[in-house]
């Protein structure tokens, strides 16, 4: 008979990492105090899982369908697609979304892909500004969070090769353009932002403080629409998702659980962690399952900024894990916490890989004669074990 339990799942996206040599050849997770993960590994069980499938390229999307119990060889279709569900934007049958972001790009290099992390009321002027100067029928850009925005392109192409811009920062653009079928209709959008963004307002406010201005869009990660069975059909679950992410909303929107809404939460090492976590507990007063997302992590090795990772990655372990662990304890319901990521993004590559990651869970309550002990939470964990598919394991765990 299934055990009645709060499930809580707790992604710090893209903790995994490789050695480095500002850290005498460890990884961030291997230097960073993170005391309370490390319970939950030597309390309960940790080992190596892979969370993308063979033939999907290691991107939070496909990651993240695995830790909340889904194959992507089943029914993804692409990034775009996802992230326009969670931003509730409908897509017609002929309809191809595709992700947008606003970027930095200086002697025809890739600066920064983030635009210096614009906030979304500049971002938003810019992409209205590209809306009124867009003439190409059927094409259509919606404004997001900080660069991560949205084309949407009726009858717009489906074999072209995009290239993600956080995948070559610092590399010339030139190398990346789009290609393939109907590839210069792409770049036409793309020169077209960079003559709509030479000059706008925005930018010029942004340069005369210092800051990185958006110089233009960079598409990547198209898809069409596509569906998830329920996770009450699924898993017989009902509960909610916090993020800051359109990606991961829409992954919520798509499996029929709750998008939970935090102020101040922005996917960066500023983000709201006690919101979320007490967004978390509030969820579990009502629900028996949550799944709290946190991105800070994944946007330093993308960064390239080793000690920042590493306080990331406290602060996901001080601020978010402890919190919620205290309060499934102190209500003392039978419960399951999960603590994982969904792939590693190494500080020297400044891109996402396909390794195995970290995971570990525990059952509770454990009671206040609970040990004390930690175990190691990091990527050379349970050496010689099988690695099982992230989809596989997660449905063992919450059914």
């Amino acid at each position: 008979m299934k055990t009645k339990r709060k499930i809580v799942v707790l992604v710090g996206d893209g903790m995994g990492d490789e050695p480095l040599e500002v850290f005498g050849g460890k990884t961030p997770l291997q230097v960073a105090e993170i005391p309370w993960i490390r319970r939950v590994a030597g309390l309960g069980r940790a080992r190596l899982i892979d969370t993308v499938p063979e033939g999907q390229l290691p991107g939070s999307d496909v990651a993240n369908m695995s830790l909340l119990g889904y194959n992507a060889n089943e029914n993804y279709t692409g990034r775009a697609a996802i992230e326009a569900a969670g931003a509730k934007i409908p897509l017609q049958a002929e309809d191809v979304a595709y992700r947008t972001n606003l970027v930095t790009v200086l002697d025809e290099h890739m600066e920064d892909y983030s635009a210096g992390d614009i906030s979304s009321a500049e971002a938003h002027e810019l992409i209205a500004a590209l809306n009124e100067a867009v003439t190409m029928k059927g094409v259509r850009f919606y404004g997001g969070v900080s660069y991560r925005h949205l084309l949407v392109w009726n009858r717009g192409p489906l074999k072209l090769a995009l290239t993600p811009p956080h995948e070559f920062a610092g590399q010339p653009v030139a190398d990346f353009l789009p290609v393939g079928p109907r590839a210069e209709e792409a770049r036409v959008l793309m020169e077209l932002s960079r003559r709509v963004f030479a000059d706008h307002p925005v930018n010029e406010a942004r340069r005369a403080k210092g800051l990185a201005p958006a110089t233009q869009i960079w598409l990547w990660g198209f898809g069409k629409a596509m569906q998830l069975e329920s996770y009450e059909q699924r898993f017989g679950l009902k509960g909610g998702v916090i993020t800051a992410v359109d990606l991961v909303r829409g992954l919520a929107e798509l499996c029929g659980l709750e998008v939970i809404d935090v102020p101040g939460a922005t996917g960066w090492i500023d983000t709201n962690y006690d919101g979320k976590a007490q967004a978390a507990i509030e969820c579990l007063r009502h629900n028996d399952y949550v799944y709290v997302h946190v991105e800070a992590p994944d946007e330093c090795g993308h960064k390239g900024m080793a000690e920042e990772k590493v306080r990331a990655i406290e602060t996901f372990d001080r601020r978010v894990v402890a919190p919620v662990w205290e309060a499934l304890e102190a209500a003392g319901e039978p419960y399951r916490l999960l603590i994982c990521t969904d792939h590693r993004t190494p500080v020297a590559k400044r891109g996402h890989t396909a390794d195995p990651v970290p995971f570990a869970w525990v059952d509770g309550p454990l009671g206040a004669g609970a040990e004390n002990r930690e175990a190691a939470f990091d990527e050379y964990i349970a050496p010689g074990e099988p690695v099982p598919m992230a989809y596989d394991l997660i449905a063992e765990l919450l059914t």
